[in-house]
């Protein structure tokens, strides 16, 4: 059966927000570091060839990043099929499929856009959860994927990094061609080194809230979406809660093997990632998602909705 996801206007409105909140930080940081004296036109090459290569080369990244290796239809039939049909019933084009050696379950969608996206899971994730629980894992990775998200979150990011990349080589910058005065007003480049960190560490932190939230609103958005495509919001809950339970019990040495790719993951790869403010979270708490998914199920029956009827 056939089913477009609705768009997620919510999501979109914070989708566009999130960017141009963004933009205005940084042509305020461009603005303040050309006041003192900063070699923009360098920067400005650099982190305009670093985003390019993010934006196009994002996925490979990922997966190269988490050591992920795409398989062909001949490997893993089973969850082939189940991504083929939760794609047609979506009206979305199949995403490749990869997979990670890793006992952590988890998994994450990657791509610029539908035509080029990739789903990864792990052998961790295919080995606990059962057939109903892994549906409605690539559910919500497949409305990420409907929603166009994980292009905006890997621009997102990568510019968030940008202040990272001026505190981190302030110095070496102000060295050469003009960077915060260059060799002809070093002094005046000195004292504008500590103005830069401090507008750069500011401008991080903003940057990283203005991210973490819209983080943890696509996840509830792709939470309801697999709750919609499967019309069992259940079995998303039940995988949520055995996901998490078993992160618990991996060793440390294999989460830190991908823990740099939380922000992708349906869980983050890390023990006790609820303990603290969800405020600086990408994720919501486990209790919020299982209450958000209690309520969609009691829409869902009220509405008369199951199985994969909508």
């Amino acid at each position: 059966m056939q089913r477009r996801l609705r768009t997620d206007w919510q999501l979109q409105a914070r989708m566009v927000l999130t960017m141009m909140l963004l933009a205005l930080v940084y042509l305020i940081f461009a603005a303040i570091l050309a006041n003192a004296g900063a070699g923009l036109p360098t920067i400005a090459v650099i982190v305009g060839g670093l985003a390019l290569i993010q934006y196009y080369f994002s996925d490979r990244l990922v997966l190269a990043s988490t050591r992920a290796r795409v398989v062909p239809e001949s490997e893993l039939p089973e969850v082939h099929e189940m991504l083929a049909r939760l794609a047609a019933m979506a009206n979305l084009p199949k995403p490749r499929l990869a997979l990670i050696q890793s006992p952590m379950p988890n998994a994450f969608a990657t791509g610029r856009n539908p035509r080029n996206a990739v789903v990864a899971v792990t052998t961790g994730l295919l080995q606990r959860l059962t057939p109903d629980e892994l549906e409605a894992v690539l559910g919500h990775e497949m409305t990420h994927i409907h929603n166009r998200d994980m292009a905006v979150m890997a621009m997102a990011s990568f510019f968030a990094t940008i202040a990272a990349f001026i505190v981190q080589n302030a110095f070496f910058l102000g060295m050469f061609g003009g960077g915060f005065g260059g060799y002809g007003g070093r002094r005046r480049g000195n004292d504008n080194i500590g103005l830069v960190i401090l507008v750069s560490m500011l401008v991080y932190a903003v940057s990283f809230l203005l991210v973490s939230a819209l983080s943890r609103y696509r996840e509830y958005a792709a939470d309801r979406g697999s709750a919609l495509l499967t019309g069992q919001p259940g079995h998303l809950a039940s995988a949520l809660l055995r996901i998490s339970g078993t992160m618990e019990r991996i060793p440390q040495a294999d989460l830190r093997t991908v823990q740099h790719a939380n922000a992708l993951f349906i869980i983050p790869a890390a023990v006790g990632e609820g303990a603290g403010l969800e405020l600086f979270m990408t994720h919501p708490t486990l209790e919020h998602r299982l209450n958000y998914l209690r309520r969609i199920e009691r829409e869902l029956a009220e509405a008369g909705i199951h199985g994969h009827r909508l």
